[in-house]
């Protein structure tokens, strides 16, 4: 793990050229370019709004359109990362070949560029939070730490699981059909009070859906994430972080052969 990281250090320079690279290939030739990191959770947003407030109504969840573009900013990174990452490896093509090349940086870089397109949506959520009245409280300050946290859990699973795929390929379908399952157990679309009580542990058990109550508290309540919640998901990202540095070193050295 301590290798991984020092790697990463290492090679700093050639991560982020990877994220800019990324980042302009995913809308090279598109007439709106980078404005799409912008419409791509507007149009999300508009749709959910449309169904949850119009059609099906949440009326106990009070500016529920910034409820939900709340959750579902931090969810868009962490499920786009780490759909991007599981495939990273698989499909690196010749830079796997390439004896020096450190290839747990192609999943990093995954996480990343995800990463990218949150922290640019940020400002439109704060824009829909002065428009509807919601004032930016001091509470904001731990919003770093709490993306540094899903930063370092992401990680961990997108080294896990783009490992695994190179052997089994069936993981990126599993992990696509899982998604959808774990997007509806994290308080995304519903506030927790919402949940029967034998259903609670849900969420409680469910870092995900943690983050997205963190999200919550220091964007629409003005107040400081929940110290266990955040204590529950440092573990679980640790966790995470040293079985994925583990497992994809075990396997790193048959990628060469199988990709």
């Amino acid at each position: 793990m301590l290798r991984n990281i020092k790697e990463m250090w290492k090679y700093r320079s050639l991560i982020q050229a990877l994220v800019g690279r990324h980042l302009r290939a995913r809308y090279r030739g598109s007439f709106l370019g980078f404005v799409w990191s912008f419409l791509n959770p507007l149009c999300l947003l508009a749709v959910y709004s449309l169904v949850f407030v119009y059609y099906i109504r949440f009326d106990s969840i009070e500016n529920y359109s910034v409820f939900l573009f709340t959750g579902l900013l931090p969810w868009l990174w962490f499920s786009g990362g780490l759909m991007d990452a599981v495939s990273s490896i698989s499909g690196g093509g010749s830079l796997i070949t390439k004896s020096l090349f450190p290839p747990h940086i192609l999943p990093v870089v995954s996480v990343l560029t995800n990463l990218a397109h949150f922290l640019l949506a940020i400002p439109v959520l704060i824009i829909f939070m002065l428009f509807s009245g919601i004032s930016l409280e001091i509470s904001l300050i731990w919003f770093p730490l709490i993306v540094l946290v899903q930063l370092v859990f992401l990680t961990g699973l997108s080294l896990l699981f783009s490992a695994l795929n190179v052997h089994f390929r069936d993981i990126q379908h599993i992990l696509n059909n899982f998604l959808t399952l774990w997007f509806f157990l994290c308080p995304i679309l519903y506030s927790v009070a919402t949940i029967p009580e034998g259903f609670k542990p849900t969420i409680y058990f469910n870092p995900v859906a943690l983050f997205t109550l963190m999200y919550h508290s220091v964007f629409l309540e003005g107040q400081a994430p929940s110290m266990l919640g955040l204590g529950i998901t440092a573990v679980c990202a640790l966790v995470s972080f040293a079985i994925g540095n583990f497992v994809f070193n075990r396997f790193r050295e048959g990628f060469a052969e199988l990709v």
